[in-house]
């Protein structure tokens, strides 16, 4: 983000999104991480609120710059906070030692491993599962792995010379039913590793290897008439069943991986990128490309993983991207479909959005003039143009089985409505419903009084349907002399395709197109007021016709009647008297006499 944007800008373009946010000083250097549930909402209180510590005030003096990273849930900020915390160590965060860190679930390296939770990651071999968002979360899973198989929790070395000398004997918790007793060598190690294999699974969230064993188990012993048992067997595989699995914000057997993916559109790419180490986000960093030779996204992606890559000094062996692309790296590429994998893609394509959304709606504040400089630039190389259609002006017909046929004409002027320039027209020389005919006299009669009149005439004009009305609107153009003086297109509904005079072949715009978006925007709000102008007048000529209906009363009458009295409805409930002063006895009478 540059850092000459001013605060309040970056405020106003933040999202409503959970993530975690960064602070940074005029040297950009990093103040503060903190995490949100609501980015916006978060990072704005930091300007608007009274804040009693002189620390908080501080800090919010020295901000010039801020950064954010937008993930799925609160959760996964929690987390993401964490990791970059320890990494930059900012100086206004409270360093997050080993009692303030997120828990793991450990497996000991040991003979009759221990399962048990933990804050420290010891490099003895052990394996680690997590970093988990709680120790409640922690605790049910144990609890449920307690609940399920028999471990031991003491500490002792259960070599196998010291259980064969009988150096320990049964504690409470074999009587409790707890443990088995490998310390007495109740319990082979065999039958104890099986269950530690289970385990892992079930920490992963695949509980199919234990449910399998557990129905196998039981059905033995309902064969053998060992009822009881059969039901404590029972009883574990509801639990595991009915147990679904809070896994963490990213799968544990993802390690040291690096996320690219990219969004563009015709005139930039943005390519997002997240680090995975341990399980968990530690970075996340999003390049924007400007395109200078129409290049394709493969093209944007590759250089940018060698750019991000060089700059982040990162060394990671696998690539997780979303479509395969071939890279001159020591690195494997992983293009996921489905699971944990697809969903950091996800994420990654998400932030990528995000930020040039960002960029966009920031360059649309600070320097609207640069933004519409940029999208006219872009409709003018877009649509062949030999100048930039600052003021472009959109054609469409209305009328429903013939009836009411008009017209209307909206103008835009630098990408935007101008709604003062509106026209509506009344179809007058075409009977029946012919499109190409109203759209020939209505192009004639608008470009006839500009001349006129001496004003400006449009860069552009767009003409709602196929080669048919584009061609009648061209024979308006020839007669005013206007042929090759005006630029003008013509927009069909079915694929959006765009018609070009004397070009059998249509273009296809590109969908994400800012060029075809605004073309859209024209055709719409064309229909849009042509529309609203015929269904007023086809109420209005309803009304009238109800009047006139009656014998001995014309049109002059019954818009005498209508200026006085608004609507139909008040001139039946209207008095014999207060119609007689409107338009005289005898006709009130006749008025009177048809609704009463």
């Amino acid at each position: 983000m540059s850092k000459t944007v001013p605060i309040d800008i970056q405020l106003s373009t933040l999202p409503n999104s959970p993530g975690v946010y960064q602070f940074y000083d005029k040297l950009d250097k990093i103040l503060y991480v903190g995490k949100a549930k609501n980015l916006k909402k978060r990072v704005s209180s930091y300007f608007t609120k009274q804040h009693d510590s002189g620390k908080t005030r501080v800090l919010v003096s020295k901000i010039v710059a801020i950064k954010h990273i937008v993930v799925a849930t609160e959760s996964d900020a929690l987390l993401l906070e964490n990791n970059l915390i320890k990494k930059y160590r900012p100086r206004y965060n409270v360093l997050l030692r080993d009692d303030k860190t997120y828990p793991w679930i450990c497996i000991k390296n040991e003979r009759f491993p221990r399962v048990f939770p933990t804050r420290k990651l010891i490099k003895d071999g052990s394996e680690y599962f997590g970093p988990y968002t709680s120790m409640k979360t922690v605790r049910t899973l144990l609890d449920l792995i307690k609940s399920v198989y028999p471990l031991r929790t003491c500490n002792y070395d259960l070599s196998k010379e010291k259980i064969e000398a009988d150096k320990y004997k049964k504690c409470l918790e074999y009587h409790l039913g707890n443990c088995l007793a490998p310390c007495e060598d109740l319990q082979s190690s065999e039958s104890y590793n099986r269950q530690i294999a289970d385990i892992r699974e079930i920490i992963k969230g695949n509980f199919k290897s234990s449910l399998t064993y557990f129905k196998q188990e039981m059905k033995r012993l309902a064969q053998e008439m060992e009822f009881e048992k059969a039901q404590q067997i029972k009883d574990k595989i509801d639990v595991l069943e009915n147990y679904q699995v809070k896994s963490t914000i990213v799968n544990p057997k993802i390690n040291n991986v690096d996320v690219f993916t990219i969004f563009s559109d015709e005139s930039a790419g943005y390519i997002n990128f997240l680090q995975i180490m341990n399980g968990a986000i530690i970075r996340s960093h999003t390049l924007e490309i400007k395109k200078k030779l129409e290049e394709t996204d493969q093209e944007l992606l590759r250089l940018a993983i060698i750019e991000i890559r060089q700059r982040f000094k990162s060394n990671s062996r696998e690539l997780y991207l979303p479509f395969p692309i071939k890279l001159e790296l020591p690195v494997r590429v992983t293009v996921p479909k489905l699971g944990d994998k697809k969903r950091l893609i996800d994420l990654s394509l998400h932030n990528a959005k995000a930020f040039r959304q960002e960029q966009f709606k920031q360059m649309k504040i600070v320097d609207p003039d640069r933004h519409t400089k940029r999208l006219m630039a872009q409709m003018k190389a877009d649509l062949r143009l030999s100048v930039e259609p600052t003021h472009i002006e959109c054609f469409d017909n209305s009328n429903i089985q013939g009836t009411n046929p008009v017209a209307a004409c909206v103008v835009f002027k630098n990408g935007k409505p101008s709604k003062k320039d509106y026209r509506h027209f009344n179809i007058k020389t075409v009977d029946g419903p012919d499109d190409f005919a109203s759209m020939e006299e209505v192009v004639f009669r608008r470009y006839k009084r500009l001349l006129n009149e001496d004003e400006p005439l449009p860069q552009l004009i767009v003409i709602d349907g196929g080669k048919g009305q584009l061609s009648s609107a061209l024979k308006s153009l020839d007669l005013l002399g206007l042929r090759g003086k005006i630029a003008i297109i013509g927009i069909a509904k079915r694929l959006e395709e765009i018609y070009f005079p004397e070009d059998p072949i249509p273009l296809y715009l590109d969908k994400k197109s800012e060029t075809l978006k605004i073309i859209q925007q024209l055709r719409n709000e064309a229909h849009r007021f042509g529309i609203t102008f015929h269904r007023q007048k086809r109420s209005k000529a309803a009304i009238n016709t109800e009047l006139e209906s009656i014998e001995g009363i014309g049109s002059k009458t019954a818009e005498q009647l209508l200026k006085k009295f608004k609507s139909v409805k008040r001139i039946k409930e209207a008095s014999i008297e207060s119609l007689t002063q409107a338009i005289g006895v005898d006709k009130a009478k006749k008025v009177y006499q048809k609704f009463n």
